[in-house]
């Protein structure tokens, strides 16, 4: 039972007499009426980590209206831009107009003039400590006193403002100023990120994405079917790996195993080579877009390293289906249905042409088993994965931050479905020996996932097992497609095998009873509450809308990774959440750093759905100031006891 006295006891070790008690009821009081911070909503970055970071550095549009807000009758639209891009990029814009300025003097003294106003306008719902330990460039005194000085009328502070910025110039400092405001502004821009899935596969760098979400500030991140796969592959799953592997080559991105994460494909490559000689394996080039197309390996190179893999990866995935009936994946056990001297696979009772015959390391009386070549490659892959230094530090932030779902500030987040059946009710589903459904199957879910990284010790040897399915299945709420059809894509040319009927939850909550349902098997309900989703791309150009259901889901993955971007006609959303409500935007495509800062082109973001609400909301609206409330409720108990002598005041 809860022990009042004693809870408080331990409560006056850290507030010690009723003054420090009083002033933190007022603190406390204070924050929880300040308006709440933007939250900033981001899915399926699949490595395209310029537009990502770009879309951090311009805080999703919100930087670039707050100069329209301050200087749109002032300052020319020109200016404005070059103002923007100093704050997204103020080193690489900096050394480009230090070349082109004049006279760099008056340049840094109307520049820093207007940034402060700038730091200003986004720090202004934040209280002075929260911004002043933000400051993470030193500077921190100085840009203190310009955001919050108080000096005399307007005319002793334009003068306190003139000596401070004449004397950041003078000393030559005004550089890292610039930096050190700049930062703090971008800073203040996004209070809190999250990230609804899918950092992997397809782009070419997820580990800088994952290196810029470990120095952000305040994130958090809902796991997606690719993210799955790459937790299982570094906890040492051999279907996950071959997946992986599968994944980097198809799309040329070989150099994330080998450069990011010094994986050695050296083993495979051979391998690929001696095996698939005689094979142009045009059926397995890679996919070139413009930001991989120099890469310098060979791209027949890759097509047979990818050939090599995928057969491989069928192998593992066979002998995974046989050992784990309980899957219910029998339909995909289509390397025996091949009849390779004829050429044709028998798919659903039904004969296709096959566009490939030539696979030799096919045994005709088991053709799952790897051969000794390839158990070879698999093992070293498998140590190597296991081994990577850096993967898991990756893996390590991406199992301690993610979770399969959050519930945050009445919203619901997760990437891709809550399985159903036809008629609305949430689809029971076999997991490790128990039935379940909706919010229980989710939870199950999170803390098996949670228990493959964290307890390797005491764990099941088929849990890990698990990741793979879960990467997968029809039933799984990463995935939630009928079938994962990579087999019926690469060797059938009938279009209709390639389909992957979606589970009835993508079609369902289109209805806003629907989405109801599943809010309030999740614990939300009312207008405030939304379900926030990724994983399917919203083809914009087709007429589709990532709203649903009334503005009950938002459907956020409209295509950042440019694989997806001429199907979608877009390239990805950014939902924000601010203090007036919610925004969502979708993007054009970001075409480069170098263009943003030379011809300082921002991501066009056209505003589509706009949710604002009567009354602004604080800090005390949202679960942070729950918890602030309740903290007050203690610390105003604190101080009765203090009052009535009930506990002794220590100074």
């Amino acid at each position: 039972m809860y022990d009042k006295q004693k809870y408080l006891k331990l409560l006056s070790k850290e507030y010690k007499n009723v003054n420090e008690v009083a002033e933190e009821i007022i603190n406390l009081q204070a924050i929880i009426n300040l308006p709440k911070g933007t939250e900033m909503f981001l899915s399926d970055i699949h490595g395209e980590y310029e537009p990502f970071v770009h879309i951090l550095n311009n805080g999703g549009g919100i930087i670039k209206s707050k100069i329209d807000e301050i200087f749109g009758n002032t300052i020319a639209k020109k200016e404005r831009e070059t103002l923007a891009t100093l704050i997204y990029y103020p080193k690489e814009k900096l050394k480009r107009m230090k070349k082109e300025i004049d006279d760099l003097k008056e340049w840094y003294n109307i520049t820093l003039y207007r940034l402060i106003e700038v730091a200003k306008k986004v720090s202004s719902k934040y209280t002075r400590s929260k911004v002043r330990k933000a400051i993470n460039n030193g500077f921190e005194y100085v840009i203190d006193e310009l955001l919050h000085s108080q000096a005399g009328n307007e005319a002793d502070k334009e003068r306190y403002y003139k000596a401070i910025i004449k004397t950041i110039i003078d000393l030559d400092q005004a550089e890292s100023f610039v930096i050190a405001i700049s930062d703090l502004i971008k800073r203040m821009a996004i209070d809190h990120l999250h990230i609804i899935g899918d950092i992997y596969d397809r782009g070419k760098h997820p580990d800088l994405v994952i290196e810029k979400l470990k120095k952000f500030h305040s994130v958090d991140m809902q796991w997606g079917n690719h993210d799955i796969c790459w937790m299982g592959a570094s906890c040492g799953n051999k279907a996950s790996i071959a997946t992986v592997v599968r994944n980097c080559a198809r799309y040329n991105n070989i150099e994330i195993l080998e450069d990011a994460y010094g994986i050695n494909m050296r083993p495979l490559s051979i391998f690929a080579m001696e095996t698939y000689r005689e094979d142009d394996c045009l059926n397995f080039m890679p996919k070139v877009y413009e930001d991989n197309k120099y890469d310098n390996r060979d791209k027949a190179t890759i097509a047979k390293i990818h050939k090599a893999i995928t057969i491989i990866q069928f192998k593992l995935e066979g002998q995974l289906i046989q050992k784990h009936p309980e899957y219910q994946l029998d339909s995909r056990l289509l390397l025996d249905k091949m009849n390779l001297k004829k050429g044709y696979v028998i798919l659903e009772g039904k004969k296709y042409d096959l566009k490939d015959t030539n696979f030799p390391t096919l045994n005709p009386d088991d053709v799952y088993a790897l051969t000794e070549e390839e158990e070879e490659v698999v093992e070293r892959l498998c140590e190597a994965f296991q081994h990577s230094q850096k993967l898991n530090e990756h893996m390590k932030f991406i199992y301690q931050k993610g979770e399969l779902y959050t519930i945050f500030n009445s919203n619901l987040l997760f990437h891709a479905c809550v399985p159903m059946e036809e008629d609305g009710s949430f689809k029971e589903v076999e997991f490790l020996g128990r039935k379940v459904s909706g919010k229980e199957y989710f939870d199950l879910v999170n803390e098996t996932i949670k228990k493959v990284y964290f307890d390797k010790e005491n764990q099941n040897p088929d849990l890990l097992d698990i990741m793979w399915f879960l990467w997968l299945s029809p039933n799984s709420p990463f995935f939630g497609n009928s079938k994962m059809a990579t087999f019926e894509a690469y060797f059938i040319d009938d279009k209709e095998t390639h389909k992957e009927e979606k589970n009835p939850y993508y079609y369902l909550t289109a209805k806003e009873e629907i989405c109801d349902k599943v809010l309030k098997e999740f614990g939300l309900a009312g207008k405030e509450a939304h379900i926030v989703n990724g994983h399917i791309p919203v083809k914009a150009k087709d007429g589709e809308s990532p709203l649903r259901a009334n503005g009950k889901l938002l459907v956020i993955d409209g295509g950042f990774a440019k694989s997806y971007q001429e199907k979608t006609g877009n390239a990805g959303y950014i939902l924000t959440y601010n203090s007036y409500g919610l925004l969502l935007s979708q993007n054009k495509p970001f075409e480069s750093v170098e263009k943003a800062i030379k011809e300082e082109r921002d991501i066009i973001s056209e505003i589509i759905v706009k949710k604002t609400g009567v009354v602004r909301k604080t800090v005390g609206d949202t679960d942070i100031g729950k918890r602030l409330k309740n903290e007050i409720e203690d610390l105003s108990e604190l101080l009765k006891f203090y009052q009535a002598g009930e506990l002794k005041q220590t100074n």
